[in-house]
Order: C-alpha cells, then sequence, then structure tokens
C-alpha cells in the first residue's frame, strides 16, 4: 500500500509544480503556433487500458504456459500482488491501470511544458 501512495504522492506533486510553471499547457489544450500537444487525459486512458490489458493477456499465458510463466517479476513491480488469488489479480489490474495514469500525467505533462517553452524560444 506504501507504494502506491508514494507514486501517487510524487505524480501529483509533479503535476502540480508543471500546472504552476506551465498553466494550461500542461493539460495539453490547443495547439497553435507551430505547438504539438499531448491531450493528457485521452493518453491517460489509452495507457491505463493498454496495461491493463497487457496484464490480464500476461495472466492467462502464465496460466496456459507455467513453464514461461512471469508472476514472480510481478510481485516486485506491483505491491500487494498474490499469485493465483482474486485479490491479488484485482490489485494487479487495478495497480496496472493507475501506472498508465502515472505515465501519461508525468510523461504528457513534461512533453507539453518542454514543447511549450520550445516553441516560445
Amino acid at each position: 500500500m506504501m507504494p502506491i501512495l508514494y507514486f501517487t504522492a510524487v505524480a501529483a506533486i509533479l503535476f502540480v509544480a508543471l500546472r504552476m510553471t506551465c498553466g494550461a499547457c500542461v493539460m495539453g489544450g490547443p495547439a497553435g503556433a507551430g505547438r504539438v500537444r499531448l491531450p493528457i487525459v485521452p493518453l491517460g486512458w489509452a495507457l491505463s487500458l493498454f496495461l491493463a490489458l497487457t496484464y490480464v493477456v500476461c495472466v492467462v499465458f502464465d496460466l496456459i504456459f507455467p513453464g514461461y510463466a512471469m508472476y514472480e517479476v510481478w510481485s516486485g513491480l506491483l505491491p500487494g500482488f498474490v499469485w493465483l488469488t482474486p485479490v491479488g489479480f484485482i490489485i494487479g489490474l487495478v495497480e496496472s491501470f493507475l501506472y498508465g495514469w502515472y505515465a501519461a500525467l508525468i510523461f504528457g505533462g513534461l512533453f507539453n511544458a518542454i514543447s511549450s517553452r520550445g516553441a516560445e524560444a
């Protein structure tokens, strides 16, 4: 539970810092004057659904081919994940989904802030 709170706090602090320094450009508003912006909300949904679907496919793959299973790696990447338990599956699915939003907020916000700074120069 602690790593989830840590990542949430770091994402919130970085996102607030980007909003304070760059303003609305962080959310990927309308582009203008040669600026390219990533819309954060669609990026967040796309990355989150991609990671959640990939997690489900990997679980199915591990059940079909146990000799090539990766579930031991997941326990380090997904805190609270326990193999072959309903609660462990749900925790892994939720954390995979949240990692997508984390990546979208950080990467998208940084990209929009940097691209808006480059267009001003």
